[in-house]
């Protein structure tokens, strides 16, 4: 299958090395360093166990018309940069070609093919201008929600730590040839990719967690298990998820596992930090309304009263602001 990766950080990277190995024909859409290094040496994957695996035969390129029309496009960037790549992605797209979108958070097409009200609704938060949605058509999406975790270590190289599931599904819930077909491309590349009938449920699940714990870790700098283990800031945690549940209920999701349950799978991970925390220490945009900024969307339309991510979310947004306007980073070092 012809694939075309745009963005090759974390999990793109991943993604593409395996599907390439697999055999697949992979071209990431990439800039600067990334690129040249991914162009002259291929792309190094690290694995949990320290194996190490090159996939020689991926192009990359940052010209869209040069990469042509694929079989298959993944979307591997942030939520936050998709409106940048939003004009050039015709490029990449035959008549029949689907996109499988692997960002965290509400994605911007939530409301296409729900039925009820709220159908066809554009999220103001992840979509402010509609150029996503008019230029990356719904009708041609596979949602995907990324479980994995790994991180780009240098251009062209990305460690693996754990984790191999990426289940996916059509925004109606049906069990499509497309999507089996994406599925077992998954599947034959060493990835965990079942086809669910209810891919929002999956993604209200893992948001759950994202939308507590990575703006809590970005204001305090503190791990998971730090988090969960102390007990003002795991009552937070707690907090912020019941608000989201009375949203996500009203909406017609229902989560199958329970709120304590979901935080001490968190506590598990350990001396984890979350992404946000990440993007804090290097000076990078923060993804806070792909989390916080779309529920906190959806809780005015459902009616729901939100104090505490009301809160959580104007600090981020606030430190967000400072880092960009500062051109700065913030990370806790060791006290002399």
């Amino acid at each position: 299958m012809k694939i075309a990766i745009v963005g090759a950080g974390a999990i793109g990277g991943y993604v593409g090395a395996k599907l390439a190995l697999a055999g697949e024909d992979v071209t990431f859409i990439v800039r600067g360093a990334n690129r040249e290094a991914i162009s002259r040496n291929g792309f190094k994957l690290i694995m949990e166990d320290g194996a190490e695996h090159v996939a020689a035969n991926v192009k990359a390129t940052d010209n869209y018309a040069e990469a042509g029309p694929q079989d298959l496009v993944i979307l591997a960037l942030k939520a936050n940069q998709l409106e940048a790549i939003a004009d050039q992605l015709h490029h990449l797209l035959g008549p029949d070609t689907p996109i499988v979108t692997m960002q965290n958070g509400i994605p911007y097409w939530y409301f296409h093919k729900t039925g009820g009200a709220l159908e066809g609704s554009r999220l103001q938060t992840v979509d402010p201008t509609g150029v996503i949605w008019e230029k990356i058509p719904a009708s041609r999406v596979i949602g995907c929600v990324v479980y994995p975790a790994s991180e780009l270590i240098a251009p062209g190289v990305v460690r693996h730590f754990e984790g191999e599931r990426f289940p996916l599904g059509e925004l109606d819930g049906s069990i499509s040839e497309r999507v089996t077909r994406i599925s077992e491309c998954f599947i034959k590349a060493g990835f965990k990719a079942p086809v669910l009938d209810n891919i929002r449920a999956e993604i209200w699940l893992k948001l759950w967690g994202n939308l507590s714990f990575n703006p809590i870790s970005a204001l305090t700098h503190s791990t998971l298990v730090d988090i969960c283990q102390y007990p003002l800031s795991r009552t937070l945690v707690a907090a912020l998820m019941t608000e989201a549940q009375v949203i996500a209920n009203k909406l017609g999701i229902e989560f199958r596992v329970p709120l304590d349950k979901r935080i001490a799978g968190a506590e598990k991970v350990g001396k984890h930090k979350t992404s946000m925390l990440k993007d804090v220490e290097a000076g990078r945009a923060l993804e806070i309304d792909a989390l916080v900024g779309s529920v906190i969307e959806l809780a005015r339309l459902t009616e729901t009263p939100t104090p505490h991510m009301d809160t959580v979310y104007a600090l981020v947004k606030l430190l967000g602001k400072t880092i960009e306007e500062d051109r700065g980073q913030v990370r806790l070092q060791k006290a002399a």
